[in-house]
């Protein structure tokens, strides 16, 4: 097995279908040697049947405590059999799939960097004017702290191998939030990440209807100086917004 496609899930039942049907209609599983884990934090509608439509990798959260995303992702990659691990968000799908993945296996693989990453857009049917200008803002500074010695990379998309990733111990289950940035941040200090500029996916814009951009990157900037700077995050748990 080369790839391993874990998503995290908690009440994915609206936007699952979305990546999981373009994965399916385009083939991924076969011409790129790949599977599909869904890592479920213990969802209450219907989003554990769609993922078994897709894959008979479905690991479900059955304790009563309460499963952040960084425990979610880890736990996916411990069933997954792949050389490179692709942490994808729930509620992503991609410009150009097939293209993605022919990136990957042309510029990542058998390369120096330790991990990758894209840009992200809102999804067309419901990108508003607010939208391109925050994220075309906010794909570049993302991009600057790569270049910076920083390291970044959101957890709607993050490549890495597996022997990367057991090496920096994967996410950072202390995290409630920053658990992306977080695993990136130690990568890079390390080696190099790839941030492919001109590959896109699309993600939906329900934090941002609800907070607007400016309490979110509000919220964004200060839970990444506490990483930074005390090793944990503000935010006791990443709220659900569905």
């Amino acid at each position: 097995m080369k790839y391993s496609i874990i998503i995290p899930t908690l009440n994915e039942e609206k936007l699952l279908p979305n990546i999981l049907n373009q994965i399916r209609e385009n083939k991924i599983t076969s011409l790129f040697d790949a599977e599909i884990i869904i890592s479920d934090g213990g969802s209450t509608d219907r989003t554990i049947d769609i993922a078994y439509k897709y894959t008979n990798k479905v690991i479900v959260h059955k304790d009563s405590d309460k499963q952040g995303i960084a425990a979610g992702r880890n736990a996916g990659a411990q069933y997954a059999e792949g050389q490179y691990y692709i942490f994808l968000g729930a509620d992503i799908f991609f410009q150009d799939i097939v293209a993605f993945f022919n990136f990957i296996d042309k510029n990542f693989v058998d390369s120096v960097f330790l991990g990758m990453t894209c840009n992200i857009k809102i999804n067309p049917e419901e990108e508003i004017l607010s939208d391109r200008f925050f994220h075309s803002f906010l794909n570049f500074y993302f991009y600057s702290l790569n270049v910076l010695g920083m390291g970044m990379g959101r957890g709607e998309c993050q490549v890495l191998t597996k022997k990367v990733f057991e090496e920096f111990n994967g996410y950072n289950e202390n995290l409630a939030a920053g658990e992306d940035f977080d695993l990136f941040r130690r990568m890079r200090k390390k080696g190099d990440i790839l941030y492919a500029r001109d590959y896109y996916i699309y993600e939906s814009p329900r934090r941002y209807r609800k907070y607007g951009y400016v309490k979110v990157c509000k919220m964004w900037f200060i839970n990444s100086f506490y990483v930074v700077f005390k090793n944990k995050s503000l935010a006791t748990e990443w709220e659900q917004i569905r």
